[in-house]
């Protein structure tokens, strides 16, 4: 449910019923060892990720947030590479059987076939994400640490577009993917892609020791997103862990286009680790319960972390006080990470209040 009141001039948005996405993180198993991953995939699965039976119980726990005027939340499978679990196709078919609108995150490597592509298709996947953190094969490689990843990802994405299941490319934004960007956006729109996504580093995981950029870069990388042309046939840009986007668009005149305002880490957001730790999102790990024992929509809509996450009125520094702070409210995980504070300011953001 999502509330809109009014603080002077601005917008109020506070998902406070339900979530309008669900992340759910299958396994960490994965075959590719990226320098960046959130996860810090290991080849092999955990022994205590969320068996089929616990996993189904999820799913019918989940149920639960539809009503009082809610719709199911999208739920998002991700890893790892959910391709890792030999029972994603019972999940996703268990998923779509109780009404759920499912996404798919699965990484580029030899499993991740034609085939199995057109069965994601058939079997009711909405929409599946990429990866694609450079122009050429050296620059994305070196990222992912496989070999051939790069021409796997666009090979994907060009089967995906033949049977009409629309992909969305992500891209990590840091130091060392700056200069490159302009050519990965021309990538994803040679692929067809329906979204561009920016994945705003955020130094959790293997992603420590890669370099963010500054406020002010993170600023025109924004600027220059926010004022690509974007006609018929070329990729929707949205940022994640950059809310401030919302405000750029606005300076742009183009009014927060492709982006729910207020959505951020624990409000409109849920994430659930392949144990089953309930977090605010999989950039911000900390775990307020688990699935196993707890009830998920009571955490999401009680705990004291996640309360704290839809009341940016509480946030500190710049972002407590900035007229904005209902709409964007800034990366709360980014904050975590900075500060061990997830209620802290964003120091990505570069703005001022009332200037």
């Amino acid at each position: 449910m999502s509330k809109i009141g009014d603080m002077g001039a601005a917008p109020r948005f506070i998902f406070d019923h339900a979530p309008l996405r669900v992340y759910w993180e299958v396994t960490r198993a994965c075959d590719l060892a990226c320098g960046h991953c959130r996860a810090e995939a290991r080849a092999d699965p955990d022994p205590a990720e969320l068996t089929l039976a616990q996993g189904l119980a999820l799913l019918d726990d989940l149920t639960a947030f539809a009503g009082a005027g809610d719709s199911l939340p999208r739920l998002v499978l991700t890893g790892g590479d959910p391709l890792k679990r030999a029972d994603l196709f019972t999940l996703i078919a268990a998923a779509r059987d109780r009404g759920f609108k499912v996404s798919l995150s699965p990484s580029a490597t030899p499993l991740l076939t034609p085939g199995i592509i057109m069965r994601f298709r058939a079997a009711g996947v909405e929409a599946i994400s990429l990866s694609l953190d450079g122009s050429t094969p050296k620059r994305h490689d070196a990222f992912r640490g496989i070999a051939g990843t790069y021409d796997r990802t666009l090979a994907a994405a060009r089967t995906a577009e033949l049977v009409a299941l629309p992909v969305q490319i992500n891209t990590l934004v840091a130091a060392e993917t700056l200069d490159d960007l302009p050519e990965i956006y021309e990538r994803a729109c040679d692929v067809g892609a329906a979204r561009w996504s920016l994945f705003f580093l955020v130094t959790v995981g293997r992603g420590a020791v890669l370099q963010p950029v500054t406020p002010r870069q993170a600023d025109a990388v924004m600027r220059w997103a926010g004022g690509l042309r974007q006609p018929r046939g070329t990729p929707l840009v949205t940022t994640t862990e950059a809310p401030q986007f919302r405000r750029v668009m606005r300076e742009l005149a183009h009014g927060g286009r492709g982006h729910a305002g207020g959505v951020r880490d624990g409000n409109g957001i849920l994430f659930i680790s392949h144990t089953g730790d309930v977090t605010p999102a999989g950039f911000l790990p900390t775990a307020v319960g688990n699935v196993t024992r707890d009830d998920i929509v009571a955490l999401y809509r009680e705990d004291p972390l996640f309360v704290a996450l839809r009341a940016p009125d509480g946030f500190g520094g710049r972002c407590g006080r900035c007229e904005l702070r209902w709409e964007c409210g800034g990366s709360r995980a980014r904050g975590h990470a900075v500060s061990g504070d997830p209620l802290a300011e964003d120091p990505l953001c570069s703005y001022i209040p009332g200037a």
